[in-house]
């Protein structure tokens, strides 16, 4: 019996492939086996028993055992073959994108729907947009920078295209922002978009608006967004419209990336400047309309700047560029909206017109001035002006100290220093040089408090004077000399003073001048602004504002 067990226990430690528990078993066999003379309270045969269950129990767990290893090794089979269908699926993706980029953008559609029958399909942005379907990334924007704020009452987007000549955007932001209360910034939100699929020059662009505006960025106040360069269709394959060239298409199709940020849209343009309280006064105008059946709100009568719509209408109206963008200018589109939802083709046109004046609402005067010469388009100037805007504020009314005034600059047409100097229109002249000088000169020695003089204006922002000093000529040069040094000072020595004894007391930034003259140089016989290097542009003196001290 001894050895009939031994054969038998060998056999099922093979076939459990030597686990741990079988030589165990092996073992305690062996053991006990050479003492089974020592129990007396046990047969031989009922000793036997025991073991014989002890085998049949384990031989029952090395079969589950076995059979749960075969279904384990069934599911790593499985998961096997996912993993080498998924090579293979991605390989043949891989050559179908190949072959689908072949394709035309109609037949590619013409594919997109075969596809999908059994699902009632509604038009998308693919359908008029079907380019789109080439790159996986067309949606995805290429540049976007900022904080990506929503729920403000109003969004403003300016898209914005490479000019030949001379850019107006970074005019055009400080306009905008300059012109915001601090409330204001807080509720509101710029997006330029930037509409080129030049990467290189989007990434610009944008490094250049974060370096200038790096505060607003952060507050969320100002956006960069520039779509993919495969947003946008093949321009070679447009046919022009209306006269209108095949680029104008590109900003055209800027509106279409607009998205519902706010309860109100403005739509403007990159070569713009804004009056004071042009947010404040456009949202009241809105608040206060009688109905909400309007669509437009029109605050410049020119082009596509200054138009206003509800977040509510915006996926009709994109919906609508869409379909029509290549047929027509979207300010044309604009109008065959209004057409579509309110005139009776039975009616004439006049009822159609007052119809259409319930949804397109006109504000007057203009909030916002085109200011642009040199069109996006090369080669081309365009001196497009809004009528209705009117001339700028002056800063407040203030009457300057009896001056001779004086320029070795030459004059354009009636707009003299004179009358500059008066506050009776602004100073225009053209292109400086170094060495020029503005000089107002009192007809007595006066004590001068502060200044205040500005470059540029509303209509013209890039006329402003550049690398221009302020200086002031003391009536006593060695008596204002000796009041500084009296008081410990030493102020008149702390200024560059000229050869011809002017000192310098303050320069222009951003085409403003201003600052406190101080007490110890005493009375001034004149006060003159210097150009101390040639300028590329001609210059406009829009505010002087010298204030006698009490």
């Amino acid at each position: 019996l001894g050895k009939g067990l031994n054969r038998e226990v060998d056999w099922k430690c093979v076939a459990a492939s030597w686990t741990q528990r079988c030589i165990q078993l092996c073992f305690t066999i062996r053991r006990n086996k050479c003492c089974l003379s020592s129990l007396p309270l046990l047969s031989t045969g009922d000793v036997v028993d025991i073991y014989q269950r002890e085998f049949l129990a384990l031989r029952d767990r090395l079969h589950a055992a076995e059979q749960e290893s075969l279904k384990r090794s069934k599911e790593l089979n499985l998961v096997l073959d996912e993993i080498k269908r998924a090579i293979s699926e991605k390989q043949a993706l891989r050559d179908i994108n190949r072959t689908w980029s072949s394709l035309s953008d109609e037949t590619k559609l013409k594919l997109w729907n075969i596809t999908n029958k059994n699902v009632l399909h509604l038009p998308t942005i693919f359908h008029h947009l079907p380019h789109l379907l080439s790159k996986e990334n067309s949606l995805q924007p290429a540049v976007h920078v900022g904080q990506g704020r929503t729920g403000v009452s109003i969004v403003m987007g300016i898209p914005t295209v490479k000019r030949e000549v001379h850019s107006y955007l970074t005019d055009t932001l400080n306009s905008l922002i300059s012109e915001l209360t601090q409330q204001e910034k807080e509720d509101s939100v710029i997006v330029v978009l930037i509409a080129e699929t030049d990467t290189q020059y989007t990434a610009g662009v944008a490094e250049n608006i974060k370096t200038l505006f790096p505060k607003e960025i952060h507050s969320g106040l100002l956006e960069v967004i520039s779509p993919s360069p495969h947003f946008y269709p093949d321009f070679s394959r447009l046919r022009e419209s209306f006269g209108d060239p095949k680029e104008r298409v590109r900003p055209s199709c800027t509106l279409c990336m607009g998205q519902a940020l706010s309860l109100l849209l403005l739509q403007l343009e990159d070569d713009i400047v804004a009056k004071p309280n042009y947010l404040s006064t456009m949202k009241n105008f809105a608040l206060q309309q009688p109905s909400e059946e309007w669509m437009i709100l029109e605050f410049s009568q020119l082009g596509f700047i200054g138009k206003m719509f509800k977040s509510l209408d915006l996926s009709l109206i994109v919906e609508f560029i869409l379909m029509f963008y290549k047929d027509k200018p979207i300010d044309w589109l604009l109008d065959h909206i209004l057409w579509v939802k309110v005139c009776n083709p039975e009616k004439d046109a006049k009822h159609c017109d007052r119809q259409k004046a319930n949804l397109r609402i006109r504000f007057k005067p203009s909030l916002f001035q085109h200011v642009g010469t040199h069109s996006s388009l090369a080669g081309k100037i365009q001196k497009l002006k809004d009528k209705d805007f009117g001339k700028q504020a002056l800063r407040k009314e203030h009457v300057n100290p009896p001056a001779e005034v004086s320029t070795s600059l030459k004059t354009y047409q009636h707009f003299t220093l004179e009358k500059a100097y008066l506050r009776e229109d602004f100073f225009w002249a053209f292109t400086p040089a170094a060495g020029d000088f503005i000089r107002f000169r009192f007809f007595k020695p006066l004590r001068i408090e502060r200044f205040f003089f500005r470059s540029g204006n509303i209509e013209h922002p890039e006329d402003k004077l550049f690398n221009t000093t302020v200086e002031v000529l003391p009536f006593d040069s060695l008596q204002s000399d000796k009041e500084a040094l009296q008081e410990g000072r030493g102020t008149a020595f702390k200024y560059h003073r000229t050869s011809d004894g002017y000192i310098q007391i303050g320069a222009f930034l951003k085409g403003v001048a201003e600052g406190e003259v101080d007490p110890s140089f005493g009375p001034l016989e004149a006060i003159r602004l210097s150009i101390q290097t040639d300028s590329p542009v001609w210059i406009i003196l829009s505010e002087i504002f010298i204030k006698k001290a009490e």
